[in-house]
């Protein structure tokens, strides 16, 4: 039986007016003739598999970079948050004396991982023959344990470590990142001096407040930010340099889950009242995370526009089909099809098309990120970035959401031919046909 005969058959079989479930399967039926009948017109049929690698490649290429983003963003949160705190609690006015109080109120709080006081401030680090600015931090050493402030054995900190990794003498130690000491030159066991703006006065005049300290380990984050520039010392030690013995600048808090900071944050401030600010991670780092998510948004805008080049395609080419189908539309009408019915047509044909695209697109996107992931056969060069490897993170909200926003291009680019198909006069159709 010809393409032609069968449709003829089933829109005797299908009347749009018998049912809407009948209605349906005669559109759909149609639509898929249309889809698989090979058309008089080659050029149509090259253009709608066009349109099919066309949504295939947008969807694609959305999906693995959706995912790579994705993936550096998780990558870039754990690295800083293994240096950096996730909550910070500082004075609002005057000196932070009374740390030791809120240390040991909030201890018992549950969801909080480790509280340790800080001190914080810029200094100068000075060997024989080099000169670096840094970060000088103040933290409380871990006794015989990896601090979850810092992600470093901080006991290492203790004057008695620092005097039995050398015989130098018992000096203070000093952990820095390898960038910073590889800058100054120097190694695990050498001595630096600390140069810091608060010293004495003295009848000449005032007097920086140099200390000599022993190397006693070295970290590296993969962040320049910390790794270049950030030093570790004694608490204790600190409050010494910036004479500030009963003070100190805040206490980091670590939680055992993260994504549970503003509501622990609401906790702090209900237990220690007024007077003090708390900032989670996200304030903390509020710029950095706005730009990556700005960067994610315009890479989907721009990637998005592929798949809106294929949805013109797609609409081209339902478009020519209307131009070359008139007759057939106008027979189909003549026996009972219905204005919007013709219109569904076009339109369901289109969402095949769309479909097709979108499940070639999602299962070659998932399946290159798997294989990313697993093999990690994209390698980047490491003096350039912080990672060697492309990381992945396919999340299925993504996904879903690159699939249901593709639909809806493929299904706005169907409404203006179908549109055109259901205005299609039979008598003038037949007439010039």
């Amino acid at each position: 039986m010809q393409p032609k005969s069968r449709i003829l058959n089933a829109v005797t079989m299908h009347r749009p007016s018998q049912g809407g479930v009948n209605a349906m399967s005669f559109v759909t039926f149609v639509s898929g003739r249309y889809l698989r009948t090979r058309q008089k017109r080659a050029f149509i049929s090259l253009i709608t598999i066009l349109s099919v690698a066309g949504v295939t490649v947008g969807v694609m290429a959305l999906i693995i970079v959706i995912a790579v983003m994705a993936g550096f963003e998780t990558d870039l949160k754990q690295r800083i948050m293994s240096i950096r705190p996730h909550l910070v609690i500082t004075k609002t006015d005057g000196d932070f004396v009374g740390y030791r109080r809120i240390t040991q109120e909030l201890r018992p709080m549950a969801g909080i991982d480790t509280l340790s006081p800080f001190i914080s401030t810029q200094v100068v680090l000075r060997t024989k023959s080099r000169v670096a600015g840094a970060v000088m931090k103040g933290v409380t050493p871990s006794e015989g344990e990896i601090s979850a402030a810092h992600g470093l054995d901080t006991s290492l900190l203790m004057p008695s470590a620092a005097k039995n990794a050398s015989d130098s003498g018992s000096l203070p130690g000093i952990i820095m990142g390898k960038q910073l000491a590889a800058n100054l030159g120097v190694q695990r066991g050498n001595t630096v001096h600390i140069i810091s703006p608060r010293g004495m006065l003295s009848p000449i005049g005032h007097i920086p407040a140099m200390i000599k300290f022993q190397v006693v380990d070295l970290f590296e984050s993969g962040m320049y930010e910390f790794d270049g520039t950030l030093c570790l010392v004694n608490l204790s030690q600190a409050q010494q340099m910036l004479k500030m013995p009963t003070s100190v600048a805040g206490i980091e808090v670590r939680l055992k889950n993260i994504e549970h900071a503003g509501q622990i944050a609401d906790k702090i401030g209900a237990i220690i009242g007024p007077g003090y600010t708390i900032e989670d991670w996200k304030q903390l780092n509020h710029n950095l995370f706005s730009a990556l998510q700005l960067e994610k948004t315009v890479m989907f805008v721009i990637l998005a526009l592929i798949v809106l080049v294929a949805a013109f395609n797609i609409a081209g080419s339902l478009v020519m089909m209307v131009m070359e189908k008139k007759k057939d539309i106008a027979i189909l009408k003549t026996m009972g099809a219905t204005g919007r019915s013709i219109a569904r047509i076009f339109v369901v044909k289109g969402l095949m098309i769309g479909v097709m695209g979108i499940l070639l697109g999602t299962i070659s996107g998932v399946g290159l990120c798997t294989l990313l992931d697993r093999y990690q056969f994209i390698h980047l060069p490491a003096d350039v970035y912080i990672i060697t490897t492309l990381p992945v993170n396919l999340k299925l909200l993504d996904v879903l959401l690159i699939a249901v926003s593709a639909l809806i291009i493929c299904l706005v680019a169907t409404v203006y031919p179908a549109r055109q198909a259901a205005s299609v006069n039979p008598v003038e159709a037949i007439r010039h046909g």
